[in-house]
């Protein structure tokens, strides 16, 4: 009999992420797709907490060398970004001195699939910090930095996954809700929430999509 095929890990760390990931359409959690069941972890705000959910889901024996892709909202940092719009990472790092990079070559068909959604999609260093940005300032610092978006946990998710036992795709797909026009703390701050939420909502097929094709590139090689 064939070995199961490995879940995909979908990390991300607030209820209303895990909500809407699985309020989506595509295979449901727990159940399987083309290539196999689909899993949502919640680790909680903040890469520490990240880092220890993601050790402990993935030393159980169905995550090994399961592929992982962290999601969720970010805050945008390109002049133009507006809520709602998609960042897929082509790579990760902490922001701090002497962090590892961790890179995210196997995009295309998640790009592909993206694609087809009614919103824009941007691609990038996705950078991670242990506290939420706010103003130009802060903004304008991290983009000097090469990125086009921040987050708290995606860095710290992908470095663990990378580092635990087992050879594993790794992906990151945050959608903005919060950009240079675009604050929090300004008036539209519920619409675009809204917008963001119904965007990250639509992301599991084209999740699905990029673990099929990654267990068909791992069986072929």
């Amino acid at each position: 009999m064939p070995d199961s095929p490995a879940p995909l890990l979908v990390v991300c760390a607030l209820g209303i992420e895990r909500r809407a990931l699985r309020s989506g359409t595509g295979p449901a959690e727990g159940t399987a797709g083309d290539a196999g069941p689909v899993a949502v972890l919640r680790t909680g705000m903040g890469p520490q907490r990240a880092e220890r959910a993601v050790t402990r889901r993935l030393a159980e024996d169905p995550f090994h060398g399961a592929p992982v892709i962290a999601a969720g909202f970010c805050a945008g940092l390109l002049p133009d970004m507006r809520p709602g719009d998609v960042v897929v990472a082509d790579a990760v790092r902490a922001d701090r001195e002497g962090a590892e990079t961790t890179g995210c070559p196997d995009n295309g068909p998640l790009l592909d699939a993206l694609a087809l959604l009614d919103t824009r999609v941007h691609t990038g260093l996705l950078l991670g910090t242990d506290h939420v940005v706010r103003g130009a300032a802060g903004r304008a610092r991290l983009r000097e930095r090469g990125a086009v978006a921040v987050d708290m946990e995606s860095a710290a998710t992908l470095r663990t996954a990378t580092a635990s036992p087992g050879n594993r795709p790794v992906a990151a797909v945050r959608v903005v809700v919060d950009a240079p026009e675009h604050e929090l703390v300004r008036f539209g701050t519920l619409r675009g929430g809204i917008t963001a939420y119904r965007v990250l909502s639509s992301v599991l097929p084209a999740f699905s999509e990029w673990h099929r094709h990654v267990m068909i590139t791992r069986r072929q090689t």
